[in-house]
């Protein structure tokens, strides 16, 4: 009996070296990594090392393989040694099932389930000493690869066609969207926090008031009625056009007109109201929102002028829009909880004006309506009718059926939207 002891406590320290480098593979590669920065920031040397590792992934992941891997062909061949002087020819189907099972439970799911449920309090323990394995088998790791690209050049396969990794934005984005799934994220937030991230990607065009909504005055009025059209405007800063609206030349602020109003007591039927009109600033279209916002700042200004390729004049955009943008609208106390453009309808469908985002649209009702190919919820129903349907037509796609409400000229101005029923949680 006392031949197996050795065998057999050498074949037990070898299972735990192997438990060992399967829990480090996986505490290691499922940290958070976000939080490892912090709490190197924080001054933690076991985080700094866990972010040493992390950024060296691949090279890491091969050192634990290998060594793993090793350990277990040591481990096996052990077994099918010390159990052939017994059973012969037999020691090999025999030390294969022992060995199958006894590695699958104590070195691979064992380790790997306490490594998932002690994250990051494993990483921050094994952290030292992996770093001590990685340097010790670098060389073999190294030309482990250098054979596999090898192997995979034969195939056409080249170590410059590795995909790159997720953008960092999309990752956070993907994360934030997986939690509010599980209910760790209120919407409220997964929204904001997509607000940000949709600043790289949508352009001032995206977000802008289109010319036709614009609100502006003539510079020909008289100073009396260019007052009232101010007051009336209910805007902060009101555009001042001359000969057509879209020649704009200058920018009215309501608090300098009713300043002067007040400080000339009323008589301003002889006062030039275009003194106080300030210079327009034109920004193309295609103005990223991460760009116009830092040019907001930069020029302490919240109001710009949409323009096009030619010049021509598409809409306004402003520092309030870019923050609605991230926060969503801000309702008044006297205003529904949906968008204007948004009415409830009692059996459950929803009429929406043509010219609402979609963005907006899906913030407001938790929709996911796909916004790639078209800005608004009538070019939604354009892009997919192919055409310019007629009011009454009805269609269906993404599990929405959309009825045109109204149509004005080649314009949708109003779509009916029945939303996906809900399927009934089924009981267990």
């Amino acid at each position: 009996m006392e031949p197996f002891l050795f065998p057999i406590a050498a074949i037990i320290v070898l299972l735990a070296v192997s438990g060992f480098f399967s829990g480090c593979e996986t505490a290691l590669t499922a940290v958070s990594r976000g939080k490892m920065f912090q709490l190197e920031k924080e001054g933690s040397r076991r985080a700094g090392w866990v972010n040493q590792l992390t950024g060296e992934r691949e090279r890491m992941i091969g050192a634990l393989l290998l060594c793993n891997t090793f350990v277990n062909i040591l481990a096996s061949a052990l077994a099918t040694s010390t159990l052939e002087a017994h059973f012969g020819a037999r020691a090999v189907p025999i030390a294969t099932a022992i060995m199958t099972v006894v590695i699958l439970i104590f070195a691979e799911v064992l380790p790997k389930t306490l490594a998932i449920a002690r994250t990051d309090r494993m990483a921050l323990a094994v952290a030292l000493p992996v770093i001590g394995v990685v340097k010790v088998v670098a060389p073999a790791v190294s030309a482990v690869q250098f054979v596999v690209w090898r192997v995979l050049a034969l195939f056409g396969i080249s170590q410059h066609d590795v995909q790159p990794v997720l953008p960092a934005h999309e990752e956070i984005r993907g994360t934030v969207d997986l939690h509010h799934a599980e209910g760790g994220v209120m919407r409220e937030h997964r929204d904001m926090i997509g607000g940000v991230l949709n600043l790289r990607e949508l352009n001032v065009a995206d977000i802008m008031t289109h010319r036709k909504n614009m609100i502006s005055v003539d510079a020909e009025l008289s100073p009396r009625a260019m007052f009232d059209a101010v007051l009336e405007a209910r805007h902060l800063r009101v555009p001042v056009w001359r000969d057509q609206p879209e020649n704009i030349i200058g920018i009215l602020n309501l608090r300098d007109v009713i300043k002067t109003f007040s400080e000339r007591g009323g008589e301003i039927d002889s006062f030039d109201f275009m003194s106080l009109a300030a210079p327009v600033w034109f920004v193309p279209d295609t103005t990223g929102l991460e760009e116009q916002l830092e040019a907001f700042r930069e020029r302490r200004s919240h109001f710009a002028l949409v323009v096009d390729e030619y010049g021509v004049l598409q809409g306004l955009v402003t520092f309030e829009d870019i923050v609605d943008e991230i926060f969503g609208d801000i309702p008044d106390q006297d205003i529904e909880k949906e968008p204007a453009g948004i009415r409830p309808q009692p059996d459950g469908a929803f009429n929406i004006d043509g010219s609402m985002p979609i963005r907006e649209v899906n913030r407001a009702l938790d929709w996911d309506l796909p916004d790639e190919e078209a800005s608004t919820m009538a070019g939604l129903v354009i892009h997919e009718a192919r055409a310019i349907p007629e009011v009454g037509q009805r269609f269906a796609f993404y599990g929405y059926q959309f009825e045109i409400l109204r149509r004005q000229r080649n314009q949708i101005t109003a779509v009916r939207v029945v939303p996906p029923k809900e399927e009934p949680a089924t009981s267990p």
